[in-house]
């Protein structure tokens, strides 16, 4: 197998019995790094240091990590203006903090033979949030329900 020391140095094509007596010696650990290759590299390194230092690296990235929530704002079908302008600010303000909007009508009784009139809310509501969210999901009615997707718009 392939031999790398811990400082980096290599240590050239060694046998394995070889390669653990010299990680024996130095008190560190014989670790394969390249099972796959031909022959196998093996590094001569501290495992539970590197270990550690891996789990620091994966912690510290998951930090910097933005999780999209996704937001629900109800509408129905015959909605008054300033209602409307209300939902239009809640989603205004959760688009402004990364997440995403779902959008949704729930008709009810004879409401359902008047879905094109949800279609027509739902287009309001996409054109007055245009410039802080793209439509991501057009309306669409599924069962009793209309949902539309929108996402905030990249910064730029």
């Amino acid at each position: 197998m392939r031999v790398i020391d811990s400082d980096g140095t290599q240590l050239g094509i060694l046998p394995t019995s070889e390669a653990q007596r010299i990680s024996q010696e130095k008190n560190l650990d014989l670790v394969k790094i390249a099972p796959q290759a031909t022959p196998p590299v093996c590094r001569i390194m501290d495992y539970g240091k590197y270990r550690f230092e891996q789990a620091k690296r994966e912690k510290e990235a998951k930090k910097n990590q933005k999780v999209i929530e996704i937001k629900e704002v109800r509408l129905s079908l015959n909605i008054d203006t300033n209602d409307l302008n209300t939902k239009i600010g809640h989603a205004i303000r959760f688009l402004k903090d990364g997440d995403k909007v779902k959008v949704s009508i729930r008709f009810r009784g004879r409401e359902m033979a008047h879905s094109q009139l949800g279609i027509g809310v739902m287009e309001r509501f996409a054109q007055a949030i245009a410039e802080y969210g793209v439509v991501e999901k057009p309306p669409k009615l599924e069962g009793r329900n209309m949902l539309m997707f929108i996402a905030a718009k990249p910064a730029k």
